[in-house]
């Protein structure tokens, strides 16, 4: 029944500061969003369809109300992403998978959403 993933949705505390990380140093891009009655943004992945979906005006949900433990996003140009975390001395935790060896960067955003950047086996630093 179900074909895909869709998008997620982030609560942001700080409008600007999640504006920067997701597409400041994640390279997400912001694009078209219908009016919603209320201010948010949509971010693209390189595509048509968008991958990330933000509101502004929300309060956070209180804790233990079902939330999903963090969002991966398929990444390429390890290298270059390692260098932009430390520019901005954004705090992560890189680790390579046990069996496949995919690099995975861990992070959060400015609200406290937990973030992974999946690289292919094959990257190296």
């Amino acid at each position: 029944m179900i074909v895909g993933m869709n998008h997620f949705t982030v609560v942001a505390e700080d409008r600007q500061k999640t504006l920067d990380f997701y597409v400041g140093l994640l390279g997400l891009t912001v694009g078209p969003r219908p009016d919603l009655g209320f201010p948010g943004a949509w971010l693209y992945a390189g595509g048509t369809q968008a991958v990330l979906h933000m509101y502004f005006d929300r309060p956070m949900p209180p804790t233990g109300s079902g939330l999903i433990d963090h969002m991966a996003f398929t990444a390429r140009d390890l290298k270059a992403v390692k260098a932009r975390f430390d520019a901005s001395a954004t705090k992560y935790e890189l680790r390579r998978q046990a069996g496949g060896g995919t690099w995975q960067l861990f992070c959060h955003d400015p609200s406290g959403a937990k973030v992974e950047l999946d690289f292919d086996a094959s990257e190296s630093l």
